[in-house]
């Protein structure tokens, strides 16, 4: 019996992270490499391609050999026509039909969805979302993005475009956003406009690593620069509560491994600002799945085996 393969990707406004999968879902090779973001979408897509390639070679296999494909972007996606709509931070996308181009380029078949909704359908199905009804799963890295699950479904709303909580305004007025709005969550939470904030506060040389670890150590002015995040953050999902009252809100993304300094700041900030009904129904949890939540996600699609 011929065994089966996927290939998942995760594209992300810095790098595109890869795995192929075995059929029983479990990693047999990884690779990250950069996303070449502002060389245009033809170098972005074939970076995707070759970053396939690349992980069939190491395991001696040929393209014809993958099952299938799952690719998350950064993004709002048209799930039902397979189009990128457009990538906030990523320049040059507009209506995109990644996944017919994707698979004339390989020959794969092949499932695109925005990377938080990736994310949101591993941890519902196997992480720290599972056994939930009413799920919300955030991704904090250069974008900032969400996966809504409501009675035990993906709630993708009217243009498939749900879940962007990156571009929930915070104020009136504030840093313009490449989607064109204003005072969005990802320019105060999001990678840039972290390692900005970082820097200001504990040296050029700073990277969001090293801020995690001197508030690990204590450092009195890396606490203050999470304390700043966390709060942001937990204004946000305080509002999300107020609106959809889940059970819980589950955070992942690179930004997430800052750990007790971001999320103690974020359960404090939601407490506080949550109405008492929502506030006390839900938990904040860390991605049970790591980094390679919106992998799983990408290969559970690929495979089939999502149900939501």
């Amino acid at each position: 019996m011929r065994r089966k393969y996927f290939i998942a990707l995760d594209l992300g406004g810095t790098s595109i992270k890869a795995a192929v999968f075995s059929e029983k879902l479990s990693i047999l090779e990884k690779m990250s490499m950069p996303t070449p973001a502002c060389a245009g979408k033809k170098a972005v897509i074939g970076a995707l391609v070759c970053a396939a390639k690349k992980l069939a070679s190491r395991l001696g296999l040929a393209l014809k050999d993958i099952s299938a494909a799952g690719i998350g972007v950064p993004g709002p996606v048209d799930f039902d026509r397979q189009v990128v709509h457009f990538l906030p931070n990523i320049p040059g996308w507009k209506d995109v039909p990644l996944s017919s181009v994707f698979t004339a380029a390989c020959g794969i078949p092949c499932v695109v969805d925005n990377d938080a909704k990736m994310m949101a359908l591993a941890e519902y199905t196997l992480g720290a979302a599972k056994g939930s009804r009413n799920a919300v799963c955030l991704t904090l890295g250069t974008g900032v993005g969400a996966g809504l699950i409501i009675e035990g479904k993906l709630y993708r709303g009217a243009d498939n475009a749900a879940g962007e909580i990156g571009h929930l305004p915070l104020n009136e007025n504030g840093p313009a956003c490449p989607c064109g709005g204003k005072a969005c969550l990802e320019r105060y939470a999001g990678n840039g406009a972290l390692l900005k904030e970082a820097r200001a506060a504990l040296g050029a040389s700073i990277t969001l690593e090293k801020a995690s670890a001197l508030a690990a150590g204590g450092n009195r002015k890396a606490l203050c620069f999470w304390r700043a995040v966390s709060t942001h953050i937990g204004i946000a999902l305080a509002g999300l509560s107020n609106v959809l009252n889940p059970d819980v809100i589950v955070v992942g993304g690179g930004v997430s491994s800052a750990g007790r300094p971001l999320f103690d700041g974020i359960k404090e900030n939601l407490s506080k600002r949550a109405m008492p009904v929502q506030g006390r129904r839900v938990k904040v949890m860390k991605a049970a799945l790591g980094n390679d939540a919106g992998l799983i996600g990408a290969a559970l699609a690929a495979a089939g085996r999502i149900r939501i």
